[in-house]
């Protein structure tokens, strides 16, 4: 497992103009594992180790855990990567969760049905995804797939 963790001081477009007002320093954590599906647990306790040094809210932290344990898994199931690497960054007002693999996408061993069927197992993660942020994104290239969503902590907090 790598793992880092570092502060940076983001400069905003006053601060390139002579503005010195000071801006929220902006924490970021990295982790990269061999895919497995034992590392979607594992991300999560990286994560969850990550925000509790950040003093996220406990809500927050469980929604951002939700969010990475879908991500991580669809790596898992779909993606035929050999490694996932998870970057998550605190600014003060939002947690940012970056996953990306290396791999192609596989498609689904069995065609669904309908969308509704309660008996599924799996296929609910990127709307679990959309219910739990406020935005992401996924691009999707020859060299792998990287979805990146976002968690505002002040609506959370609300």
């Amino acid at each position: 497992m790598i793992t880092t963790e570092h502060r940076t001081l983001a400069m905003t477009d006053r601060e390139q103009h002579g503005d010195t007002s000071r801006v929220p320093d902006r924490v970021v954590a990295a982790c990269a594992l061999p895919v497995t599906p034992e590392s979607v647990p594992t991300m999560r306790h990286f994560v969850r180790g990550a925000v509790r040094r950040w003093a996220v809210p406990a809500d927050v932290t469980d929604t951002l855990l939700l969010v990475v344990s879908e991500l991580v898994t669809n790596v898992v199931l779909h993606s035929s990567s050999a490694e996932v690497t998870v970057l998550v960054s605190f600014d003060g007002v939002a947690l940012t969760v970056d996953v990306k693999d290396q791999g192609r996408w596989l498609d689904r061993r069995v065609p669904r049905q309908v969308a509704e069927d309660g008996d599924v197992a799996f296929g609910r993660g990127l709307a679990l995804v959309t219910a739990c942020t406020s935005w992401w994104a996924a691009d999707v290239t020859a060299e792998g797939t990287r979805v990146v969503a976002c968690c505002p902590i002040m609506a959370a907090a609300a």
